[in-house]
């Protein structure tokens, strides 16, 4: 029978050098595809920890391997995304970003700490059964780093049979953690929509084809889509934030252009609004003699946990907090995650690790938001007590 690791306990040595860790990756940000320093720092904890590194997957990625020293056949991914944000820091304390224009504004200095930490202890005690995979992660801000390290090979050159993610999340209290059966994010998909009329003198619209007004038909019809398509019970989102189109108060333009984005938990309600929407810019545009094309930019998929996965997850956060600090199916976040990729690949789960109460805590991307370094111990232990859930 394996015996479990001692955990880290607030305040302790460990805690505290995690915290030198995570503040010295918020002052040194590296955004998609560039976290150099960030792999380099990685790469050498895990090596100085005994671990077997690999690095360079999907262009900064590092996986690190580390195998129980009892016989077992369980292979379990672990994933911290690593990269910072382009976006401004506008905090003022020691530990701000030395980058302008760069900030971890979404915690990912903290994920990549909180796993070096649990590397940490199960390195110093491997008393589990089976090997597992520390994966960190680049580019999860909108450049799908996931996808990149799986295009790259990762589930085939290491035999991960289920993998787990973790993001902080502000407005969960600290010490709290939450878990879904299910939907966790949506899948987000950009548009650019293209209308075609025929411009001319604003005082003549009777000799013209008013591409401007067949954009405001289109932006108030596509708010139909959701509200008669989907049932009642689902969710989804669809937002046109950028409309360019004209160049004088007296010429009515040729051509609009309009710009946004589509949010679903569903990948059937994902193609049904794509559909609907190609079909409204259309068939609008033609009703007043223009034309219009729509082209769509896929994003990142819905991440959709497995249940029983997830359950796991809920009994291991329960066993660290109580169940009175583990929300069980709270409402999903119609934000984005390229987790999701690794949850198409692989059964598993993602969960969120309270980062502060609504007040305690700034929101992510905001240029205000800081990781809350107390939550370090928690983060780090959970995947610890998961690791040796999984691999007993």
């Amino acid at each position: 029978m394996t015996a479990k690791a001692e955990l880290i306990a607030a305040n302790s040595t460990l805690h505290l050098q995690m915290q030198e860790w995570r503040r010295d990756i918020h002052q040194h940000p590296e955004t998609a595809y560039e976290e150099l320093r960030t792999s380099n720092v990685v790469a050498e904890r895990l090596q100085a920890l005994g671990l077997e590194v690999h690095t360079q997957i999907g262009g900064t990625g590092v996986v690190g391997v580390l195998r129980g020293r009892h016989p077992g056949d369980k292979h379990i991914g672990l994933r911290a995304d690593m990269d910072a944000l382009p976006l401004t820091e506008l905090n003022t304390f020691a530990h701000a970003s030395r980058h302008p224009g760069k900030m971890h504004g979404c915690g990912h200095d903290g994920h990549t700490t909180m796993l070096l930490g649990a590397a940490a202890v199960l390195a110093h005690s491997p008393d589990f059964a089976g090997t597992i995979y520390f994966i960190f992660q680049p580019a999860e801000e909108m450049q799908a780093g996931a996808k990149r390290m799986i295009d790259d090979g990762l589930f085939e050159r290491f035999p991960i049979a289920e993998v787990y993610g973790m993001h902080n999340w502000p407005g969960i209290p600290e010490g709290h953690f939450a878990v879904h059966p299910g939907a966790v994010m949506a899948s987000t998909d950009g548009f650019d929509i293209e209308i075609h009329g025929q411009g001319g003198h604003a005082a003549m619209p009777d000799m013209l084809t008013d591409p401007v007004l067949v954009a405001g038909h289109i932006i108030t019809a596509t708010q139909s889509i959701i509200a008669r398509n989907l049932k009642p019970t689902s969710s989804g989102v669809i937002s046109i934030t950028r409309m360019v189109g004209g160049s004088a108060y007296n010429v009515i333009p040729e051509h609009v252009s309009l710009h946004g984005t589509i949010r679903t938990l569903e990948e059937s309600q994902r193609q049904l609004i794509k559909q609907r929407l190609q079909q409204l810019v259309e068939h609008t545009a033609s009703a007043f003699g223009a034309s219009a094309s729509i082209r769509f930019n896929p994003g990142y998929p819905a991440t959709i946990n497995r249940q029983a996965n997830a359950e796991t997850c809920y009994q291991v956060a329960s066993e660290l907090v109580g169940e009175g600090c583990v929300q069980w199916n709270p409402p999903p976040s119609m934000g984005a995650e390229d987790f999701a990729y690794m949850l198409q690949q692989r059964p598993g789960a993602y969960i969120w690790i309270g980062n502060g109460a609504a007040g305690e805590s700034h929101a992510l991307h905001n240029p205000h938001y800081d990781f809350n370094d107390q939550i370090l111990p928690l983060g780090a232990n959970y995947w610890v007590q998961l690791a040796q859930r999984l691999c007993r």
